[in-house]
């Protein structure tokens, strides 16, 4: 985490020297001195990052460095923040200007004074760590006996001596690997994956496998092999070669300890050659293990299986990628076989004393299925002898457990993830700890919080959105943050974080002074300087708690209940500090005014006032000149002044009247924009919704927004039948776009948009989901196979189409989710065989005449999910629904009674619709 904080003012004091050196004046040597200094540093930091917990001079030192670094990031944020209208002009410029200039020899003065103090500081840490360097490096200093040793043990090695009535939960993940293992007369080399976060069971789950009588008598050799995070190749395979041999009781070949790699992979590939065997890597943390490793067993001739073990999806993949793909991802346990794992070490296989229930469900929350947080956590408790207050106690304070002694276990194995984080990770990890619990994060969301933060790095060729999307496809990949939803095109919508592990990060993130957060649950918010708050209720929230708010740079409002108090917490902060506020969250706050001190805020970049009462925008929004993203959503606001185009950096605008509902055809209502929007804000990737009413001089939105080539989303209301053409030829030049939603002006209003996108490149590339709400006479022509190849996802809204929309859609290549509301008002849709090869998930509701449907042998093969709702003429289950031979799910609902009696009938038949299942607001829910 030091070491990403100092990356950070590194890359930022860089630019500052380039674009600011003058004004810094005789400063400069000093900003050059604190910049070099730290670069140095930067390599031995990062060893000293991962090593700060065994040793506490160590870690003294590091947070001594990590301060420095973000105190003198406080100091030239002051710096900008003070000079931030010196570019302002005419006479409020000129005034501006003359009052800087008065206060300039001052203000020179104290950052001159602060700078000074930073170098000092910066001196005495070079100085310490010039001793430990000395003393022969990190390494030796972290292993040394004169300093406190890691004398606690981890217990991951006691997984292999576990017996089996010991483990709970085990016998289905068992039995589908054995499965996957057995038999054994196919020749060649199979290789299976188990992954899952640390603490899951992985290797007490591939230990019972390993054992089962049902598999020795199928393999002539077993080797097991325990890799870790830190491992040498040649090590690995001497012990492959040792065990072999061992097996067969022959002494390991002479010249072995001198052997090279080449040499022992030679050795292990010729003595496996015609034989039967399975080999264990246990605990794999890097791909270039198994790129090692992946030529040393034999693919012919032999049946051979390798099963691994890792916390990294990615490390699995391309493990399995020459073969089936056996992976299997282990789950947590469910909540019945946590309760029985928990009893048995807390209580020691008795019930729960009634007293305690109630405290047993909020732990076993925590818990999260975590078989090693139950067992640990529940010995732990075993000692409290049933005790209510000591019970009551430990839950409160959970996450501060994690600091003492009492759960050095489990804070070892997530330690063991977060440090072998990149350093670019960490610091997006840790602050990951300012969302409530249950919470489900929107990719996007954070992305844009990340940046605003300056915690992701800049890289050629990408934009800093697609560079932290990396980001966490990464942590999403090392199991340490759950995914939660998807777009179409398997991109990650949202995910959310296991319990225990947020209450660790968030004890990680209090030690490190990278968010301080309230709950409510007595915390107290007293570090020397607060630089990130985030709040989850105002309950005993007291005064004081706001009074070290000077250097704040983000304030979150993240809770659920009524934040009217918020608004005198925020008024304090914005009077007390504020001048350094980058990110500043305001979700669901109970304000219909923005306060003016927001507008002074001039380094803001990312402000939230999504789902408040405000209903108007001041032309002040002009000083944010650093704003990035500004989140309009579900407000009142129905008009951007003309002012908002001297935001120049802004990337991200969103502002629409009410949510977007799948299911529903309400017109969102999209704001008023200034019609030279085009032509000033360049920077913009996301605008959703826009109004394309006619503005100024003629001139119209629609023509304007083919001038914001950097688009990737772009959703636009109130179209007219005459804005067809002009809209078309804008889309044309939206080369970057992937997601376009259209609504008509009035339900009834029709739109043309049968035009040809004339495009140099193919028509919108990476578009991938189209939403088109609004009458259309049929569907546009650039919808089929040679424009819209990367489409995934088609909603048809209120089109109310007279000609079949499936022989313009069935070719889509790509397309998985198709939804058509009220779209369709012929009597019938018949889906031909070869049609729809991907789609998963087909959505028909209120298609007004339609009285038949038919599916083709051969037509949407991959379809999973099939919803028919609200088809009042329809009398038969679509014919030929057996076709469907993936289908998972089918919902009617709101069906005709005709329908539901043929229903009944084809079920008394022992039809397709076998089972089914009433529920309060679903007539029925068929199931394969």
């Amino acid at each position: 985490m030091a070491e990403s904080a100092l990356s950070f003012l590194c890359h930022q004091l860089s630019i500052w020297l380039q674009q600011e050196g003058k004004l810094f004046g005789g400063l400069k040597q000093e900003v050059q001195y604190i910049r070099d200094e730290m670069m140095q540093m930067k390599a031995f930091l990062r060893v000293a990052d991962s090593k700060e917990e065994n040793n506490p001079q160590l870690k003294e030192w590091v947070r001594q460095v990590r301060e420095i670094a973000y105190d003198t990031e406080d100091v030239l944020d002051e710096y900008m923040f003070r000079f931030a209208l010196r570019g302002a002009t005419g006479f409020r410029g000129h005034i501006k200007k003359y009052y800087y200039t008065v206060k300039n020899l001052k203000f020179h003065h104290r950052i001159a004074s602060e700078i000074q103090t930073i170098k000092h500081r910066l001196e005495n840490v070079s100085k310490i760590q010039q001793r430990y360097k000395d003393m022969g490096g990190v390494n030796d200093l972290a292993s040394s006996s004169t300093l406190i040793k890691d004398t606690w043990y981890d217990g991951r090695g006691d997984a292999l001596l576990l017996e089996e009535a010991d483990v709970v939960g085990i016998q289905k993940p068992k039995k589908k690997l054995l499965d996957w293992l057995l038999p054994t007369d196919q020749l060649g080399l199979k290789v299976i994956s188990v992954v899952g976060m640390g603490g899951l069971g992985k290797t007490t789950l591939v230990k019972k496998v390993y054992d089962d009588a049902s598999l020795k008598s199928n393999f002539d050799h077993y080797v097991w092999i325990t890799v870790s995070e830190s491992f040498k190749v040649e090590h690995l395979l001497r012990n492959i070669i040792r065990q072999l041999v061992d097996e067969v009781k022959k002494p390991p070949p002479q010249g072995l300890e001198a052997m090279n790699d080449d040499e022992m992979k030679e050795y292990i590939y010729k003595f496996l050659q015609h034989k039967n065997y399975i080999i264990v890597l246990d605990d794999v943390w890097q791909i270039h293990v198994w790129e090692a490793m992946r030529y040393v067993f034999p693919r012919s001739n032999t049946c051979g299986c390798i099963v691994i073990t890792t916390r990294y999806s990615n490390v699995g993949n391309a493990a399995c990628s020459e073969n089936n793909r056996y992976i299997y991802q282990l789950e947590p346990l469910p909540k019945e076989e946590s309760k029985v794992l928990f009893y048995k070490k807390a209580f020691q296989g008795n019930s729960c004393p009634l007293h305690l229930k109630e405290i047993c469900e909020r732990i076993l929350k925590i818990c999260g299925g975590l078989p090693l947080a139950i067992v640990v956590i529940g010995g732990l408790l075993a000692t409290k002898n049933n005790k209510i207050e000591e019970w009551e106690l430990f839950s409160r304070s959970l996450g501060d457990e994690f600091e003492g002694d009492n759960l050095k276990r489990m804070d070892k194995i997530l330690s063991l993830s977060y440090y072998d984080l990149p350093y670019y990770l960490q610091s997006c990890f840790l602050y990951l700890s300012i969302f409530p619990e249950d919470n489900s994060v929107q990719v996007n969301r954070i992305m844009q919080m990340w940046v605003a933060e300056g915690f992701v790095h800049p890289k050629q060729g990408k934009t800093v959105e697609e560079v932290a999307e990396t980001y966490v496809r990464e942590l999403l990949d090392r199991s340490l943050i759950k995914l939660h939803e998807l777009y179409s095109d398997r991109r990650p919508f949202s995910f959310r974080i296991h319990d225990l592990i947020r209450e660790y990060i968030i004890s990680k993130s209090k030690e490190q002074n990278v968010a301080a957060i309230f709950t409510g649950r007595g915390e107290i918010l007293r570090p020397d300087k607060i630089r990130r708050l985030a709040l989850h209720t105002l309950v005993n929230y007291t005064e004081e708690k706001y009074d070290n708010l000077k250097y704040i740079r983000s304030l979150l409002w993240l809770g659920s209940e009524d934040a009217a108090e918020f608004a005198q917490i925020l008024e304090k902060v914005l009077t007390n500090g504020g001048r350094l506020l980058k990110v500043l969250g305001l979700e669901r706050v109970p304000i219909n005014i923005i306060p003016s001190k927001v507008f002074k805020c001039y380094l803001l970049k990312h402000l939230n006032l999504s789902y408040t009462a405000i209903r108007h925008i001041p032309k002040s929004i002009e000083n944010l000149q650093n704003l990035e993203s500004l989140d309009l959503s579900v407000t009142n606001v129905t008009e951007l002044p003309i002012e908002i185009l001297k935001l120049r950096k802004l990337r991200h605008l969103l502002a629409s009247k009410s949510g977007d509902d799948q299911f529903m055809c309400d017109y969102v209502q999209g704001l008023k924009a200034p019609y030279e929007i085009g032509s000033w804000l360049l920077s913009l990737q996301i605008l959703y919704c826009i109004s394309a009413d006619e503005v100024a001089s003629g001139t119209k939105i629609v023509r304007e927004i083919g001038k914001l080539t950097q688009l990737r989303l772009l959703g636009i209301n109130n179209l007219k039948r005459e804005d067809g053409k002009e809209l078309c030829s804008s889309l044309s030049k939206l080369i970057n776009l992937r997601q376009l939603c259209i609504y008509s002006a009035e339900e009834n209003e029709g739109m043309d948009l049968d035009y040809s996108l004339r495009s140099p490149n193919s028509a919108l590339p990476f578009l991938h989901t189209f939403i088109l709400h609004g009458r259309i006479e049929k569907v546009p022509l650039w919808i089929n196979l040679n424009s819209l190849h990367g489409l995934t996802e088609l909603h048809l809204r209120c089109s109310r189409l007279k000609e079949d929309p499936l022989v313009c859609l069935e070719d889509l290549p790509n397309l998985v989710v198709l939804i058509m509301f009220d779209a369709y008002e012929g009597e019938g849709l018949s889906f031909k065989a070869k049609g729809f090869q991907r789609l998963k998930k087909l959505i028909m509701r209120n298609l007004r005449g339609m009285r038949w449907m038919r599916v083709e042998k051969g037509s949407m093969p991959l379809l999973y999910n099939l919803y028919i709702n609200e088809m009042k003429l329809m009398v038969e289950v679509p014919e030929g629904i057996d076709h469907l031979t993936n289908l998972q799910a089918v919902v009617f609902y709101d069906m005709s009674k005709e329908f539901l009696v043929n229903l009944e009938g084809q079920k008394a038949k022992g039809g397709r619709a076998v089972n089914y299942h009433t529920f309060p607001k679903l007539e029925f829910l068929i199931s394969k």
